[in-house]
């Protein structure tokens, strides 16, 4: 696998500091940030002296129910190659549920949401990946995610999840330590167990990040200082393999150009003291038999990727290139049939926990009622805080009004179609109820939702709204 070295998370606000930091080998960009034909300039310039830049997806839902949307595929593909990355990555997660397999409405998280370690979620996830590779002109590594729940009557490890996805798929891995972290305080999952059982020798690449833990539960922030613990688990992990690259993330607070170089140099202490030969601390337990017959699974070589036998997926080299073509039609139709119930109940399971936490319907069955009520808060309140970075006028507009406003609002209304559609949807709420209860105040925010509307009228839903709205500017 290519060596990156260490790495940190570009974002705009430190663009100026990431250039000079002093041995950053490698920038990681959220990929949904860009855009290909107008990249930001100091970003341009880290390209043109050198430096790796990787695309990190955080739409694409590999583990929901339904298949990648082919759009949001192209658009990945099209921003690694515009980056010229060596990889693309995303996430273990489900972002969205509900819709044609459920016959319900969709709903969007707006967040990374876990997937029960079941057969059911490690056959679609398995499919999804495969189509992703197909999609991508690059490999793809897929991360394991941070947790404030956990499924009932999961079937496997997250170790044993993810080594029997690499098994299958020959998908690379990039293990972040500190929501091995995070699941450890939070699920009681401890992060040794979970590397024993990994393929190490999948790792692509490592994630650092900070956090902070209120009343018991570990909140994976991306906003605080990375912590002690969380570098013992990247010292754990290096003490089984050298990974080859590890990142520093960093999305929030963004502190002072020096404290971020303090934490790369704690990194690199950490990579440098580990042992010179990997070590494995605990053989872990045996992979499971390949099952004949089993459309879904493919034979692995030694190093994990899947083998030239394997009949549903593309040939992996020793680099994570696919070099096959992409496996025949009624193959893959075979492997969609087969997987049809398992993601029919998928589905179905996912459209339900959603729903309580976005919508507040009763909790699903086996779920930690407490945990689930945190979660969904967390979800509004990242929804509030994301609302207001992508329209700042409306926090300019309701003042103290905008956060307690926006909470109720989410409180029982999902969101359907990404940030900047919810904005126009909460504002939709306010002037259909009235509100701001202020004249002024709701005619500056009639007239915000007026600019952004566009000449098509809006559905039925809205006519209270563009009454609302009628009469309030017609008082200009």
């Amino acid at each position: 696998m290519e060596h990156l070295g260490t790495g940190i998370g570009w974002r705009p606000e430190i663009a100026d500091g990431v250039a000079e930091l002093p041995g950053v080998d490698w920038v990681e960009v959220v990929a949904e940030n860009i855009c290909p034909g107008h990249l930001p300039p100091a970003l341009r310039a880290l390209r043109e002296r050198g430096t790796t830049v990787v695309p990190h997806g955080v739409s694409l839902g590999l583990g929901g129910a339904e298949r990648p949307d082919p759009a949001r595929l192209a658009a990945l593909a099209e921003r690694a190659e515009a980056l010229g990355a060596p990889l693309v990555t995303e996430h273990i997660a489900f972002v969205r549920a509900g819709g044609p397999l459920t016959a319900s409405p969709a709903m969007e998280a707006g967040h990374l949401l876990p997937v029960p370690r079941t057969r059911d979620a490690l056959d679609v996830l398995c499919e999804n990946i495969r189509i992703a590779q197909d999609a991508l002109p690059v490999p793809l590594a897929v991360e394991n995610i941070a947790a404030l729940i956990a499924w009932p009557d999961e079937e496997m490890t997250e170790g044993r999840f993810l080594a029997e996805l690499v098994e299958r798929t020959g998908v690379r891995l990039l293990i972040d330590v500190a929501n091995l972290h995070t699941n450890q305080v939070n699920r009681n999952e401890d992060p040794a167990t979970a590397l024993d059982e990994l393929p190490v020798e999948a790792i692509a690449y490592v994630h650092v990040a900070g956090g902070i833990e209120r009343d018991g539960v570990w909140h994976d922030t991306h906003a605080h200082p990375v912590t002690r613990p969380v570098l013992d688990v990247l010292a754990e992990l290096c003490a089984r393999t050298t990974p080859p690259g590890v990142l520093l993330e960093r999305d929030e607070n963004f502190p002072p150009t020096g404290e971020l170089a303090a934490e790369l140099d704690m990194i690199r202490a950490v990579v440098r003291e580990a042992p010179a030969v990997p070590v494995r601390r605990g053989s872990g337990p045996a992979p499971e038999p390949v099952r004949e017959g089993d459309p879904a699974t493919a034979p692995a070589t030694a190093t994990g990727q899947a083998s030239a036998a394997a009949p549903a997926t593309a040939t992996a080299t020793a680099t994570g290139q696919n070099t096959a073509a992409a496996p025949p039609l009624a193959t893959a139709d075979a492997l969609a049939t087969a997987n049809a119930p398992a993601r029919q109940r998928l589905a179905v399971a996912q459209a339900a926990l959603l729903s309580a936490l976005v919508a507040g319907t009763p909790a699903p069955e086996g779920f930690d009622r407490r945990r689930l009520l945190v979660q969904s808060r967390a979800l509004a309140d990242k929804r509030a805080s994301v609302v207001a970075k992508v329209a700042p006028e409306l926090p300019g507009i309701l003042g103290a009004d905008y956060r307690p406003g926006f909470l109720g609002y989410a409180r029982h209304r999902p969101m359907k179609g990404g940030y900047r559609q919810d904005a126009m949807d909460f504002a939709v709420h306010l002037l259909a109820d009235n509100r701001p209860t202020d004249p002024d105040a709701r005619q500056q925010l009639t007239q915000w939702w007026r600019d952004r509307s566009g000449p098509k009228p809006p559905g039925r839903p809205a006519n209270r709204l563009v009454r609302a709205a009628r009469l309030a500017l017609g008082r200009r």
